[in-house]
């Protein structure tokens, strides 16, 4: 072996040397940031926006699935789609936000004697925007009367309704009817925006419901503040010009 083949062989063994020492410099430098990151585990994070007050269950979809070192998830963070059944929104979820319990809240039950119903409240005249469900609200109808020959009134037809659902603002266009001069919530309604909502009712509540619907010329919702009494004296349940004194 001459001495050109000796220096090949030296700088042979010196270049593995250099390799196997970057090898463990990287080795020890990933174990150590594993180390410190600790164990990861599942999370997921908003891909689009979800507004308020929408059925999770619907909406898995807008999440993805991403991977977080577990030190650094929050306790709130959701790691199982499964705790979203039975869920709506609290409020507006923003694209790239981490899923976390304390933007849900449990969907309202309907208690044992109560039945759902939903009716259409114009915009102007519900309280916009601001009722949500699990809310209170009082129902009032007023009533033209003109056919019978009586003076227009207003009427607390239900108090405390509960809130089980709202839906989207939706175009409705309700023409006058051709079939007399009776006057009604249908005949009298022109072309607007209305907001299906739906209340967890007993039958003769709900039976007020349907009728203010079809007959009352206006029904308006008013919110009760959370917490408030919702009851309404019987003296304040009827109004009318001539009684206000």
């Amino acid at each position: 072996m001459n001495s050109r083949q000796r220096r090949g062989i030296i700088l042979l063994l010196l270049s593995v040397l250099c390799a196997v020492g970057a090898f463990a410099g990287v080795f020890s430098v990933i174990h150590d940031a594993e180390s410190k990151v600790g164990p990861e585990t599942t999370a997921y994070r908003l891909r689009s926006d979800v507004p308020a007050y929408q059925d999770l269950e619907r909406k898995t979809d807008a999440f993805e699935k991403i991977s977080v070192p577990e030190r650094w998830l929050p306790p709130t963070a959701v790691t199982d789609l499964s705790a979203l059944r039975g869920k709506i929104t609290v409020t507006p979820l923003r694209k790239g936000s981490l899923l976390q319990t304390d933007m849900i809240v449990a969907r309202p039950a309907l208690e044992p004697g109560k039945q759902e119903i939903a009716i259409m409240i114009d915009a102007a005249t519900g309280v916009a925007g601001k009722i949500n469900p699990g809310a209170r609200v009082n129902i009032y109808a007023t009533f033209d009367s003109k056919e019978q020959g009586a003076k227009p009134v207003s009427k607390v037809i239900v108090s405390g309704a509960q809130v089980m659902n709202v839906g989207k603002l939706t175009p409705f266009d309700r023409d006058r009817d051709g079939g007399g001069s009776r006057t009604t919530a249908s005949s009298t309604r022109q072309a607007g925006e209305a907001v299906p909502i739906t209340f967890a009712l007993d039958t003769r509540d709900a039976q007020r419901v349907a009728y203010a619907e079809s007959f009352a010329t206006h029904v308006r919702l008013a919110l009760v503040a959370p917490g408030g009494d919702a009851g309404v004296s019987s003296g304040d349940r009827t109004y009318t010009l001539d009684g206000d004194k």
